[in-house]
């Protein structure tokens, strides 16, 4: 059976004013490393493009970057938010929506998680030091401040979830990176809750009946080559990932 082709929304860049889109490396790395071929997608297509390259992909990835636009979830802009994009926005939304309709695999990571449930009706905190009401301090925002692959905070992984299969998680608790200043806040209807933080930021959510549809709030694809003690974790949900996109080629 072919490798199963992995589809990954890229994110705008600047370059002396100039516009390229683009990944950081780790995320097509670790979709290859799992088996699976990545295929970077720019947002700036019509939407039938956009559909026509979405339906020949096996299954999608959701990656990180800047925020997402409050208005797609009916709140107003802060001095907190920055980066804003809306055809990323535009093109993310609606191939999320797609994958849910057709049980289509789809892993989000940092903002793509966030994306995920937005993209379901769900909200999001827009800084989480100014409006999460049990907020104790825990940083998670480290973008910049420490190296990505470093360990942040712990969180608690639902049994019976989806995730804790995928991980082959034995213990509950385990140690995650950390680079969001956002995060789930009203979870959308059709979306579980599949993982917490020791603060009690929601750092997983699934769609339960989906073949595969999660989303992470931290980087896994950044661990994968890290001393973590969770490292092996991460593999296993990539191989998860691509396994079930491999399944969607029958």
């Amino acid at each position: 059976m072919k490798r199963p082709l992995i589809g990954i929304i890229c994110g705008p860049h600047y370059d002396n004013g100039t516009l390229f889109y683009g990944l950081l490396p780790a995320y097509s790395r670790s979709v290859a490393a799992a088996g699976g071929l990545p295929v970077m997608i720019t947002p700036n297509v019509d939407t039938e493009t956009l559909h026509q390259t979405y339906a020949r992909m096996d299954a999608v990835l959701m990656a990180g970057g800047a925020d997402v636009d409050p208005t797609h979830y009916g709140m107003e802009m802060m001095p907190a938010v920055y980066g804003v994009d809306p055809l990323r926005d535009s093109a993310e939304l609606t191939m999320i929506r797609w994958a849910a309709q057709d049980n289509k695999p789809l892993l989000g990571i940092c903002r793509g998680c966030q994306m995920m449930n937005v993209a379901l009706g769900g909200t999001l905190y827009r800084d989480i030091p100014a409006e999460y009401p049990d907020f104790t301090g825990v940083n998670h925002s480290l973008r910049g401040a420490v190296a990505r692959k470093q360990a942040a905070h712990q969180v608690d992984i639902f049994e019976q979830s989806h995730l804790a299969a995928a991980m082959a998680v034995e213990q509950g608790r385990i140690e995650v990176n950390s680079m969001h200043h956002q995060a789930v806040r009203d979870v959308a209807p059709k979306l579980k809750v599949a993982a917490l933080s020791e603060d009690g930021i929601v750092e997983a959510i699934e769609l339960p009946e989906a073949r595969f549809f999660i989303g992470v709030q931290w980087h896994p694809e950044e661990l994968l080559e890290s001393e973590i003690s969770s490292r092996a974790a991460m593999e296993r949900l990539f191989k998860a990932f691509v396994e079930a996109a491999r399944s969607a080629q029958a």
